[in-house]
């Protein structure tokens, strides 16, 4: 038996939208921006290293290839969609809708837009989006990421150390347990 997957249907939210920012999916055209926006999550890590630039780059490209062909090979139903700026991409945002919980495989913005509350909002909506289905909000998070004192100031809870990354989910009132059943692959 097949099972068919159809990547969730996410709208930012309307003080987004009307401020100029939207979600669309991604295309094929939009990886060498893709390329440097993974490259921007790399970069504290790249400082620690004495490669050349053109070694630094190589290893951006590199993994950022094998990344999206990760996400793409092993997360069913994943939506990929480029989160602009009055056209312009910024962003990208990565869905997985599961039973019981919107995953987020990936959430990543360009520094600049960093620090200024759009991954709040963006965070905020998705938390709304999922909790209107009774459905917790989980997400992978590396343990140097600046970002994990948001996620825990919007109420996700670590549910699992795998080292590098802390699992952490978000659910709705009424739940006393995590709702992470599905690992990601």
């Amino acid at each position: 038996m097949t099972i068919s997957y159809t990547p969730p249907a996410v709208t930012l939210p309307a003080a987004l939208l009307s401020q100029g920012y939207t979600l669309r999916p991604e295309t094929d055209d939009d990886i060498p921006f893709l390329t440097r926006l993974y490259g921007t999550t790399r970069a504290l890590e790249l400082e620690q290293v004495d490669w050349p630039l053109e070694q630094k780059v190589a290893f951006v490209e590199q993994q950022f290839t094998a990344q999206r062909i990760h996400y793409r090979g092993k997360i069913a139903g994943c939506a990929f969609d480029v989160i602009e700026k009055d056209g312009v991409p910024i962003g990208r945002l990565y869905l997985q809708e599961r039973e019981n919980r919107l995953h987020i495989v990936d959430i990543a913005l360009m520094p600049e837009y960093c620090g200024k509350g759009l991954g709040s909002i963006i965070l905020q909506g998705l938390i709304e989006m999922a909790g209107g289905k009774g459905k917790g909000v989980g997400i992978f998070v590396e343990k140097y990421n600046p970002a994990l004192r948001l996620y825990r100031r919007l109420g996700f809870t670590e549910i699992q150390d795998t080292d590098i990354y802390f699992e952490m989910e978000w659910v709705p009132e009424g739940y006393d347990a995590p709702l992470a059943t599905v690992p990601i692959n």
